[in-house]
């Protein structure tokens, strides 16, 4: 236990942010023009000719410019330490529930599970709740207990985000999640982390029926919790069989399908819906108009994602990708079956999917040949573009700025 709190207490996190009242945050105003001015992808610069860097550069300006025009950071260094500053309230909340039931060493492990685990989010993807209700929140519905629920609900998304990447952690078998070793990877916990992640998914619950059951939104955030967890997790069991498959069968429409429940639906689509039913939104236009463009923001974050896991580097990402080596039907593998020669397809079906540093290698050779980079910098810049042209078309009830801002933060790569 001590080496868990030993190893709790190296953890450079937001959470220090809270209990020792001193801040380190910081966010970059610098917005980045795609790969090769970002240092997320400097190791890249090596397979792209000159020329193609310089044409790049200039063609993503303008997008860049637009976003400078656009990026008014809601998510600042203010709401984010306003955010941190409930979490020591959630934590308590939950340890006094478990240690209710008689079993207070439970409930200290589970305050332990919660504080290692909520600790390595940046704590982006908990505010969207919190920013949604603000943007359409009006009178009384500003005063700080409100506030405070919508603080509570976005704690309530993060732990949801927490215990589905839990489980991915442990059936992926990867070893570090944003820069910090997996909770399952703790000597001190192991298989155990089975039983913390179910804990953390029915704490929210606990969570939700302590401060919210007398809201008329209750059974609305009661059912779409259950209704995007349960997508997810069809999405991450249909993810695992893919990988029993042979990576020449991957397809887009196969991927479209995977992306949708696995990240558009829990990742996006929940915390923002719940935001509108906290502010007693009940237009059902605003839901629709806001659904088609919260998917395609899915896609692009889970495509991001998917480059990322290839070519980002560890230091941005956090995270040792193992995409290739566990046949995982991603974006990367879905464009090279498109776009391979005959030769390159047997390569990839030989390499792909199997845990050889030198079949490894082969597969993000052949990612080069087919000029993956700058196919994938195109795909970034053409889906921004579109879908910033799609929220300013909606009507002035859809939470425009933040669709913009969940835009911007995942072209800065912020929400992971």
């Amino acid at each position: 236990m001590c080496s868990l709190l030993r190893k709790w207490r190296q953890i450079q996190s937001p959470l220090v942010t809270v209990i020792t009242g001193k801040s380190n945050f910081s966010i970059n105003k610098k917005i980045h023009i795609f790969p090769y001015t970002s240092p997320r992808f400097a190791s890249f610069t090596r397979v792209v000719p000159q020329h193609n860097i310089e044409s790049k550069r200039s063609l993503s300006s303008t997008l860049a410019g637009d976003f400078e025009l656009i990026y008014r950071r809601l998510m600042s260094k203010d709401e984010i330490r306003e955010f941190e500053t409930v979490m020591p309230d959630v934590v308590n909340d939950l340890v006094s529930i478990a240690e209710r039931h008689k079993s207070k060493e439970a409930g200290e492990w589970f305050g332990k599970s919660l504080l290692y685990n909520l600790s390595l989010s940046n704590n982006k993807i908990g505010l969207i709740p919190v920013l949604t209700y603000k943007s359409l929140a009006k009178g009384d519905q500003l005063n700080p207990e409100h506030l405070k629920l919508a603080h509570i609900l976005g704690w309530c998304f993060e732990m949801m985000i927490c215990f589905i990447l839990m489980v991915d952690d442990l059936v992926d078998k990867s070893t570090t999640r944003r820069g910090q070793l997996c909770w399952h990877t703790l000597e001190e916990v192991g298989l155990f982390a089975i039983n913390d992640a179910i804990l953390i998914e029915n704490g929210l619950y606990e969570l939700l029926n302590k401060h919210f059951r007398k809201l008329d939104c209750y059974v609305d955030l009661i059912e779409l919790f259950h209704q995007n967890t349960f997508k997810c997790i069809c999405g991450q069991s249909f993810d695992m069989l893919l990988t029993k498959k042979n990576v020449t069968t991957f397809n887009m429409e196969t991927y479209d399908s995977l992306v949708m429940n696995k990240t558009s639906s829990h990742f996006f689509y929940l915390p923002v819906f719940v935001g509108l039913h906290l502010a007693g939104v009940k237009d059902r236009k605003v839901f629709d108009e806001s659904e088609s463009i919260i998917f395609d923001l899915g896609h692009y974050s889970q495509v991001q994602n998917d480059f990322h896991d290839c070519f980002g580097k560890y230091e941005y990402t956090g995270k040792i990708g193992t995409d290739i080596e566990t046949n995982k039907c991603s974006w990367l593998a879905v464009k090279c079956m498109e776009l391979a020669n005959a030769e390159q397809r047997s390569i990839i079906a030989e390499c792909y999917g199997h845990n050889d540093p030198q079949k490894i290698a082969r597969v993000k050779q052949i990612y080069e040949e087919l000029d993956m980079l700058n196919i994938y910098a195109k795909y970034e810049e053409e889906t921004c573009r579109r879908i910033l042209m799609n929220i300013q078309k909606t009507s002035d009830a859809v939470p425009r700025d933040i669709l913009i801002e969940i835009l911007c933060q995942i072209y800065d790569k912020q929400i992971k």
